[in-house]
């Protein structure tokens, strides 16, 4: 195990251990961007952690939430404020690595001040924004009574937070990657950046559908209710699994949008320069993943079922990584399976 003295340690053991999935991503990363894009990870990974610690309140969730935003936007860290983030987030975290995470947070931050200023600001820019994405759930979602369940007033509000908590995510990894990478410097940003950003509100969105089960349970709907209206549900109805059928309409609107989402994100990979063989893998491992969950979605029966949760196997995703890295990425081969999955999302 790497010594907890280094700033691998952060980047491999700690990173490893509260994301196994996106920890594959960030190894096949070209090494001049992979210490800033895992870093940022971190961040947003921390203040996730944060937003879900149940054994907080409602207000102390949000309050730590919002003296960890202004770590970012005042332009300097203050030691005393992480420590009482620290303080009152880390007792309550029942997951030992994300208990971790909170116990270093400190030294994220030590480690971000030793990046260039350019690649600060561009963390800096980030991390407000899916920090805010995470209060506006939690201000949509309050802690509800059993069996009381909020939705989303209308499409406005998802697309935001897709936005929020995915799309900007999109937006900084463009930025990132054209000011380390000079193979990207013929990318017109003004058009990148966009479809930056409608990969990962794609990517959101999935995750989104394949949650809904387990997320109504919490009290929390991101069908908007001017869906629910089309087909006369209401946001308890859903917890119903006999409703599936009434439901299935706007199911289907949404994992069209959501395919509309990655589509654009294919095209996003396919602008990747072939030599950039790294760059092109990292990007087309989580839209794969992401369109074949979205084909399981369109046809599963059991979308409304906590207990029959959507997910591509492991074997299957270690099929798919390797079936991209064999053909180091080729156009031909990666759209060709593109088209196969797609053609299958029902």
């Amino acid at each position: 195990m790497t010594s907890p003295h280094t700033d691998t340690y952060l980047l491999q053991t700690i990173l490893k251990r509260v994301s196994r999935s996106f920890y594959l991503t960030l190894a096949v990363l070209p090494h001049a961007v992979r210490a800033q894009v895992g870093l940022a990870y971190l961040f947003a990974r921390a203040a996730d952690t944060i937003a879900d610690t149940g054994g907080l309140d409602h207000n102390t969730r949000l309050r730590c939430l919002r003296q960890f935003k202004e770590q970012f936007q005042r332009g300097r860290i203050e030691k005393t404020e992480v420590q009482t983030i620290q303080s009152m987030a880390v007792a309550f975290q029942r997951n030992p690595s994300e208990r971790l995470l909170l116990e270093e947070l400190f030294r994220c931050f030590t480690f971000f001040e030793t990046l260039s200023r350019d690649d600060q600001q561009r963390i800096a820019s980030l991390l407000p924004t899916i920090i805010e994405g995470m209060e506006f759930d939690l201000v949509q979602f309050p802690q509800q009574a059993d069996g009381h369940v909020t939705s989303l007033p209308t499409m406005k509000e998802l697309d935001y937070y897709t936005y929020a908590v995915a799309g900007c995510v999109g937006e900084f990894w463009t930025k990132m990657m054209c000011g380390h990478l000079p193979r990207l410097s013929h990318w017109d940003t003004s058009v990148m950046v966009p479809t930056g950003i409608r990969y990962g509100k794609g990517l959101q969105l999935v995750n989104i559908l394949k949650d809904v089960a387990q997320d109504l349970r919490l009290g929390r709907c991101y069908i908007p209710q001017s869906l629910l209206d089309e087909v006369h549900l209401q946001p308890e109805d859903l917890l119903d699994q006999r409703n599936v059928q009434r439901v299935r309409p706007i199911l289907r609107q949404l994992i069209v949008r959501a395919l509309d989402h990655l589509d654009q994100g294919w095209s996003y990979t396919m602008a990747i320069p072939r030599l950039e063989v790294r760059l092109r893998l990292a990007c087309m491992w989580p839209l794969l993943i992401g369109l074949r969950t979205l084909q399981q979605l369109s046809t599963s029966p059991h979308i409304l079922d906590p207990a029959m949760s959507v997910k591509v196997s492991r074997g299957e995703v270690y099929r798919i990584m390797a079936m991209t890295t064999l053909s180091g990425g080729c156009d031909s081969v990666g759209t060709a399976y593109w088209g196969y999955l797609r053609k299958r999302v029902v």
